[in-house]
């Protein structure tokens, strides 16, 4: 038996060697969905504002050296989802856009604007009219997580 075995293409004939045609990447590898860059995107954004407010709200006169433990959360909150956003992006990237997949990016959006956001304007700004959507926010964010998993796990069947 000979080592010297030379590839042969799905007809017999000789094809070029395995490594080289392989990994040699086409323009389709540099081409990400535009769903997770949108989610991408707004991850970074969202991680990088969380870092802002976290600076801003410790140096609030309306604060007065003390945040309050409802923004304190909320900041944790959005720190936590940006990561999520930042996933769920990348598992579109991976395993191509589902309605799950889809469906946790933009709920985790929502969680944001309705429980984050909406407690640093009522604790900044004082608008207290949507104090109610709070919950909300968690409800949403909650669905994000499941919609996450149940995104991930149905690409495996």
């Amino acid at each position: 038996m000979s080592n010297n075995h030379t590839p042969t293409s799905h007809f017999g004939t000789p094809s070029a060697p395995a490594v080289l045609s392989s990994t040699l990447p086409t323009a389709a590898d540099f081409v990400w969905p535009l769903s997770a860059r949108i989610f991408l995107l707004l991850g970074a954004l969202s991680a990088g504002a969380s870092v802002v407010f976290g600076a801003a709200f410790a140096h609030l006169p309306v604060f007065a050296g003390l945040v309050p433990t409802a923004v304190q959360t909320a900041l944790s909150q959005q720190q936590f989802h940006a990561l999520g956003l930042l996933l769920v992006g990348l598992a579109i990237r991976v395993s191509g856009a589902s309605r799950y997949l889809l469906a946790a990016g933009w709920l985790m959006g929502i969680g944001l604007v309705l429980f984050s956001f909406n407690l640093y304007a009522r604790h900044v700004f004082g608008l207290d009219a949507l104090r109610g959507l709070v919950p909300w926010g968690g409800v949403a964010w909650i669905l994000a997580w499941l919609s996450l998993a149940w995104g991930v796990a149905a690409k495996q069947r």
